[in-house]
């Protein structure tokens, strides 16, 4: 191979590397689009960070937060198990987001009395804001757990279901 040839072969790729770098310094690292004088609203996509106007968001209009009404934490210390052993049908159904069931587990009807595995009351699952689903204030060592569309009160030493609401979630 001639001198001149590699030569040019070097300054080929050198030159092709150099645009490639180029080419991606002028990509936006945020969505992946190419940079230039583009602009949107008062910030301008050329810009760098710093020079970039931020706008205040103001929040939702018109939203005011639900507020825990009062007792909504006093949990009763002690437990009259007889007082809340019962499945019942919920008076009111709830649109929320979708269940995910834990992997590997088929779904079932539980009642109370029965020992709900471990899994389906893992964090995700506890319903902390209870009193929103219209569910009664749970006794110290027991929190609700959303299953499917039911609501089961739980203790949380050992997973037994203390009482159901059928329906909750709709």
């Amino acid at each position: 191979m001639s001198q001149r040839f590699r030569i040019g072969l070097l300054m080929a790729g050198a030159l092709a590397l150099a645009a490639g770098s180029t080419a991606a310094q002028e990509r936006d690292h945020g969505n992946g689009q190419a940079r230039g004088n583009q602009t949107r609203g008062n910030q301008t996509r050329g810009a760098p960070p710093a020079a970039r106007q931020v706008e205040q968001h103001a929040g939702p209009r018109g939203y005011q937060r639900v507020t825990e009404p009062q007792g909504w934490n006093a949990r009763p210390a002690t437990v009259d198990r007889g007082s809340y052993q019962h499945n019942f049908q919920a008076a009111r159904t709830f649109r929320v987001g979708p269940y995910r069931a834990p992997a590997g587990w088929s779904a079932r009807r539980w009642n109370y009395g029965q020992i709900l595995p471990r899994a389906y009351w893992a964090s995700q699952y506890v319903l902390a804001d209870y009193w929103l689903f219209a569910l009664e204030v749970p006794p110290a060592g027991y929190e609700w757990v959303r299953y499917g569309d039911d609501a089961l009160l739980v203790d949380t030493s050992d997973g037994e279901i203390l009482q159901v609401e059928y329906g909750v979630f709709g």
